[in-house]
């Protein structure tokens, strides 16, 4: 989750009143521009200045964000979450007209301004493999869909999602499911994902990349018994980046966030599989100041920046042992697997 609270926003500003979010990236990028397909969650909607920038409850985020995540080499930015509606229709009509605009290569999913576009299915193909990519939210927030327009975010409706699902094993080798699901906080899955878990593994969905809890899951290969079916989840990766304004015990676990790294390949029967599969934790890393917020790979984040992390002074917890700690007690040895 690319979550952008108002210390982060300000952390961005420059001094004529722009934004610039580069620094966020300026740590991961070059992996994130290495991967064939590079997915990440923007929390937060896209509906510009002319909106009003705001933080929680109620986010907006300028533009500059999304010029930032194009630059860090996303192919894929998922807007089906639970804060899509917080500037209504014209938040909605604003980011898609933004990414479409300025980046018409960059699939957008979870949030339509149409119902055609609702209807297409986003599949991306490289070496002759063709995977397809959807994206659902769990809600948002009690706000309702504008009206007139059913189809402005994607929602966890069973008879929608399975009707997906299907028609993507249909056109695609491979599919990807993006979830906005469980419970905020919370270091396990609830009843929720795993309800949803068994519907994605029975229609043949084939990972998933769980966001929303802000804190990391675990990550764990699902069966459908019927079939035999196996399906690689990653309940929730945490947040990308982050400086909430929460206090006491658990905030040093939103600090920690994953980067999934998933390999597929074609075998040879000529079926898509996943060859290989693993996490990198990533750690907010925030400070007071222009440029004083971004996210390091944990393996390169020392203890001494870890002591001047100024979540140190919300969380007395928060520590690189503690964050390590964290990534053992969730994702065992997976996470230091080469």
């Amino acid at each position: 989750d690319v979550l952008l609270h108002d210390r982060v926003e300000e952390s961005a500003q420059q001094e004529d009143g722009s934004y610039d979010f580069t620094a966020l990236f300026s740590n991961t990028g070059e992996m994130i521009s290495a991967a064939d397909l590079a997915i990440v969650n923007q929390e937060v909607i896209i509906g510009g200045e002319g909106l009003g920038i705001s933080g929680y409850p109620a986010f907006n985020a300028p533009y500059a964000i999304g010029d930032a995540l194009a630059a860090a080499g996303f192919d894929i930015i998922c807007h089906g979450t639970n804060h899509a509606l917080d500037k209504g229709k014209t938040g909605v009509l604003n980011c898609i007209q933004f990414w479409r605009t300025n980046y018409p290569q960059i699939g957008i999913l979870g949030i339509h301004d149409s119902q055609e576009d609702r209807d297409s299915l986003y599949i991306y193909e490289k070496n002759g493999i063709r995977v397809a990519v959807l994206n659902y939210t769990y809600g948002t927030n009690g706000i309702s869909l504008p009206a007139g327009m059913p189809y402005a975010v994607d929602l966890l409706e069973e008879e929608q999602v399975v009707e997906d699902i299907r028609r993507a094993e249909e056109a695609a080798d491979f599919t990807i499911v993006c979830p906005h699901w469980g419970t905020e906080y919370r270091l396990t899955s609830d009843a929720s994902q795993e309800k949803w878990t068994r519907i994605f593994a029975e229609n043949g969905a084939d990972l998933v990349l769980g966001t929303h809890p802000h804190v990391i899951e675990p990550i764990e290969w699902v069966t459908d018994e019927a079939s035999e079916h196996e399906m690689l989840v990653y309940y929730s990766l945490g947040n990308f980046v982050n400086w909430t304004s929460g206090t006491g015990e658990g905030v040093a676990n939103r600090m920690v966030g994953g980067m999934a790294e998933v390999t597929i390949t074609k075998n040879d029967h000529g079926e898509v599989e996943i060859a290989d599969y693993g996490v990198k934790p990533m750690i907010s890393h925030v400070a007071s100041g222009p440029e004083g917020v971004t996210t390091y790979f944990l393996e390169d984040y020392p203890e001494e920046l870890a002591e001047e992390n100024e979540i140190v002074s919300q969380d007395p917890e928060f520590s690189r042992e503690y964050c390590v700690n964290l990534c053992d007690s969730i994702w065992g040895d997976l996470w230091k697997a080469e």
